[in-house]
């Protein structure tokens, strides 16, 4: 059972090594895929599948993305989000955006907020709540539809002066 973990443990660093090599992100190209910026998008870059759920996982496990989004650093600096981010970011992480959105707060509020150039997280976290019903129309509504409506609405509200939104 231990010489398992310790080979599961090795084949997860030795995909990271490769990962690494190969990311834009891990040599100052800000580029990160549907988990968003953080330690995850430095390791696994903008890769397409289910390597961005080991990204995200990366990404809440160490809190990267928060402090990254804060402070400017782990590729979550402005310069790596582009009009398309935001739209990006909605479908990777819709389902904890959806329970975010109504509660009316929470890391991936944030987030958004961040990558979408918003003036205050709380006043976006405060409009989501208040149009959840429009804006997430149920479980099986595709991602897509879930991305127009939410930049719909912080291209729509200019009190929120989102200006990372396309």
């Amino acid at each position: 059972m231990r010489g398992a973990r310790f080979g599961l443990f090795l084949a997860v660093m030795l995909g990271a090594t490769m990962a690494r090599a190969q990311n834009p992100a891990a040599h100052g190209q800000s580029t990160y895929g549907a988990a968003g910026c953080g330690l995850g998008s430095m390791i696994f870059g903008d890769q397409k599948g289910m390597i961005q759920v080991l990204a995200s996982t990366t990404n809440g496990t160490v809190g990267s993305q928060t402090f990254g989004i804060t402070s400017g650093t782990s590729n979550c600096g402005e310069a790596g989000f582009s009009s398309s981010a935001a739209k990006t970011f909605i479908e990777g992480n819709r389902e904890a955006l959806a329970k975010d959105a109504a509660r009316g707060s929470g890391e991936t509020i944030t987030t958004l907020a961040s990558v979408a150039g918003c003036k205050d997280a709380k006043a976006v976290g405060a409009v989501l709540q208040k149009r959840f019903t429009q804006l997430f129309p149920g479980e099986k509504a595709p991602a897509t539809e879930v991305s127009q409506n939410v930049i719909k609405e912080l291209r729509g509200d200019s009190s929120l002066a989102c200006r990372n939104i396309g």
